[in-house]
């Protein structure tokens, strides 16, 4: 029967490794009743992503039950939260684009509901579920697709006052007590807000173009400053949907101008001067431009035609083939 279910891996994630949390209880409620729960042991990784992966746990994701000692605060908090089930169910259901389809001639949607049998690779279905903790109780949850990832939602836990129990619990198997733990983690000023802030949207598209006339785009990766992720192939990036977006941390995407002529460019974005420039420039109705010069050296990077400072631009010359590519 849990074949039949959907299966995903659960990640606990952090900001900065100085961040870490560590879990005390923990259970993920499913819609089927099936019991599912958290790896062993605290956060680890980045934003967005733990770098670890654990045994496969089953059913559709509802809601969590999490205990847990912030140790840089020296507080337990609990996160009792139910999803919205609508929405998790349809997005536990969907399988986002991740490669060209190179056994059919079947345009490619961003996702769909169901994928043809020889249409593996073309689609990933929701693969791992990732909780983010950040301080003052802060809890962000994203579901991931292999190389999309999208945000269900932030969530507040509550500090827990009568904590002896919890402690007893924890610090049993511990070498340090929770006063030296204290003495050497604590973090007076730790905040969420820059993470609260990452999670500014605008509506916004990327157009990336060239004045070469040999000019084909085949594959963009857009990285975000809220560990959101967007991965957009063949015909889809060519008419990319304004939406609400994240301000990009990083823009990864390939192009060919003929045969021999691939290439690679990355934009890296700085969170302080884009969220600016998207103030004063948002009009519900954005592009941000990424013009390739015609001889394939360089690219500029505008917000509506006006020029945006990048942190850094780079290009490079690659072998990847496409389905479309030059031959």
């Amino acid at each position: 029967m849990k074949k039949e279910l959907p299966q995903f891996h659960v990640e606990m994630c952090h900001a900065e490794s100085k961040y870490r949390i560590e879990l005390v209880y923990d259970k993920i409620k499913t819609l089927e009743g099936i019991s599912a729960s958290f790896p062993y042991g605290g956060s680890s990784g980045v934003w967005g992503d733990s770098h670890k992966s654990w045994t496969e746990q089953y059913g559709t994701p509802i809601g969590a039950d999490i205990t847990y000692y912030v140790g840089y605060e020296d507080i337990f908090y609990r996160l009792n939260v139910d999803f919205q089930v609508d929405t998790i169910v349809d997005l536990a259901k969907r399988l986002y684009a991740t490669d060209e389809d190179l056994e059919n001639d079947e345009e490619l949607k961003e996702y769909v509901y169901e994928r043809k049998p020889n249409q593996y690779g073309a689609y990933t279905e929701f693969r791992d579920l990732v909780f983010g903790f950040a301080p003052k109780g802060m809890v962000v949850v994203w579901l991931r697709y292999g190389a999309s990832q999208k945000e269900l939602g932030r969530y507040q836990a509550e500090v827990i006052k009568d904590d002896k129990i919890l402690e007893k619990k924890l610090f049993a198997s511990w070498s340090m007590n929770r006063k030296e733990v204290r003495e050497k983690y604590l973090i007076a000023d730790a905040s969420p807000q820059k993470l609260d802030n990452y999670r500014k949207k605008y509506v916004w598209r990327p157009d990336i173009t060239s004045e070469n006339k040999n000019f084909k785009l085949f594959w963009i990766l857009t990285e975000y400053f809220n560990a959101e992720t967007e991965n957009a192939v063949r015909p889809i990036l060519l008419h990319p949907a304004k939406r609400e977006r994240a301000i990009p941390s990083l823009i990864t995407f390939f192009w060919e101008t003929g045969k021999g002529e691939k290439f690679e460019g990355r934009a890296f974005f700085n969170w302080e001067k884009t969220n600016e420039q998207f103030k004063n420039e948002d009009n519900g109705d954005n592009e941000i431009q990424i013009k390739i010069n015609p001889d394939n050296s360089d690219f500029e990077v505008l917000i509506n035609g006006y020029p945006l400072e990048t942190v850094n631009k780079r290009v490079f010359t690659t072998d990847r083939e496409f389905k479309e590519s030059y031959k």
